[in-house]
């Protein structure tokens, strides 16, 4: 085998405006610092041209076998720097001008580029330094935000990183013991012969090492915390990129698991757990950004099932694929109607905002229901596939709980629907709303990344076809 290091052209592109874009802002004056953020998108999107060159080609791999260049690191790498690139336009409001603007750039990129590495891991020691370089930015990224929230948010990403990325490595750890090995390749092919417990004790540390980075059950509590404390630009990153990776990485792993251990049915049981408690405790939440944190953690639950039959149904790894790239660009959608609009933080503050700008509440609603799995948008096409998946691999029960979970969460995205397009105000409330509408200014950049990424949602819908056949 040879190292090839250029297949990982997209990943040291990333890497390289990073440092670039972090050295440079030392040098720059505030009011220039968006020049950091032209370095950013340059990066962004060379990577993007990258990505697609590569993925055109055959399936590879790079650097002796540890780094798969195949369709779902193809993929993962267009999905992930596209949704940092939305990313960076919410950025054009909020941290214009500030004292940390190059650094959050930097900071972006380093963790896109983890996620990347991430996604196309076949060894478990390149796994586990994706993780750490996709995790380790994003504790200081959620400390940028002031303000006690932000710090108890900080805090808890950070207590809760240490705690699984521990965990990790001690999965790593127990499964080199037992094969010998840390290529998946060579797992696959010693496991089977191992010890069954140690197996089973070694992919639940990897697991959950992982399941932090997507946000899901058991190591998700971070996720709504640092969705409402941090700012709106870093809370879209934090709920929608990384995931990308980790979940692509958890695919490759279960790949890589023998049939000594029932990790279908393991990886089932977390999906359902992730799903349902995300959808129940989003019910009593009324800071908008705080009931998408726990949206997050019930969409893991969703992306975790073509996961459970992976290897066992032709449509796992499409269906996986396309609900990854229809979440980001619908979740940034969400996350931007905020942007546009931070004084509203609460539920009740959308009030009547389809009369004030029916262009962002149309938006917040194609989002929204975007989320749910409604027709045309493409999340609806990939819980469609992934529920299809399941049921193929022999787990009709999983699809079952991905209907029902989903006519679960229609109620609670409705609960910010409803005011958004409501037309009763009564007494002094309607005064109030009526002068915060006329004082209040939508910010740019946020309102048409929110219009944008909406229109894109329905886009990726409407040409699911040709999507999936270019992932199939």
């Amino acid at each position: 085998m040879q190292m090839r290091p250029l297949l990982m052209l997209p990943e040291m592109l990333l890497f390289v405006g990073g440092l670039v874009a972090l050295l440079g802002g030392s040098f720059l004056a505030r009011d220039r610092q968006w020049v950091t953020r032209v370095v950013a998108v340059l990066a962004l999107v060379g990577s993007i041209v990258a990505s697609v060159f590569a993925l055109a080609g055959d399936p590879t791999t790079a650097f002796e076998g540890t780094f798969a260049v195949d369709t779902g690191t193809g993929v993962a790498r267009i999905v992930a720097a596209a949704g940092t690139l939305l990313v960076l336009a919410l950025a054009g409001d909020e941290l214009a001008g500030t004292a940390r603007e190059s650094e959050t750039y930097a900071l972006l990129l380093f963790s896109t580029t983890g996620t990347l590495v991430l996604a196309g891991a076949q060894d478990l020691i390149v796994l586990m330094t994706g993780f750490l370089l996709a995790s380790i930015p994003l504790y200081a990224l959620i400390g940028l935000a002031r303000g006690p929230r932000g710090a108890e948010a900080a805090m808890k990403a950070y207590l809760m990183g240490a705690l699984f990325g521990i965990v990790l490595m001690l999965g790593v750890t127990i499964l080199y013991a037992v094969s010998g090995s840390t290529l998946y390749p060579d797992l696959a092919a010693t496991l089977a012969d191992a010890p069954p417990a140690a197996v089973g004790a070694g992919l639940l540390g990897v697991l959950a090492g992982l399941l932090f980075e997507a946000g899901g059950v058991p190591a998700h509590f971070w996720v709504p915390d640092a969705a409402q404390g941090s700012s709106g630009t870093v809370a879209a990153f934090l709920t929608t990129v990384p995931k990308i990776g980790a979940l692509v990485g958890i695919y490759r792993l279960a790949l890589a698991m023998p049939d000594t251990v029932a990790w279908p049915l393991l990886v089932a049981l977390l999906a359902i757990a992730s799903m349902t408690l995300g959808n129940l405790a989003a019910y009593a939440q009324q800071d908008p950004r705080r009931l998408l944190g726990w949206s997050t953690v019930s969409q893991v639950g969703f992306l975790l099932v073509p996961v459970a039959v992976a290897g066992r149904a032709s449509l796992a790894l499409p269906s996986l694929l396309l609900y990854l790239a229809g979440y980001t660009v619908t979740n940034i959608a969400a996350f931007a109607v905020t942007c546009a609009l931070p004084r509203r933080r609460e539920l009740a503050a959308y009030r009547g905002l389809s009369r004030e700008r029916p262009w962002l509440a149309l938006a917040l609603a194609v989002a929204l229901l975007g989320l749910v799995g409604t027709p045309p948008t493409a999340v609806f096409v990939g819980k469609l596939t992934t529920a299809t998946a399941a049921w193929d691999g022999g787990m009709a029960w999983l699809a079952v709980a991905v209907l029902v979970n989903t006519l679960v969460s229609l109620f609670y995205y409705l609960r910010w629907i409803a005011p958004a397009f409501s037309s009763v105000d009564r007494g002094q409330d309607a005064e109030a709303r009526a002068g915060q509408a006329a004082t209040e200014v939508a910010l740019r950049w946020s309102a048409r990344t929110a219009q944008g990424a909406a229109l894109l949602s329905i886009a990726l819908g409407l040409s699911a076809g040709l999507i999936w056949q270019a992932i199939d």
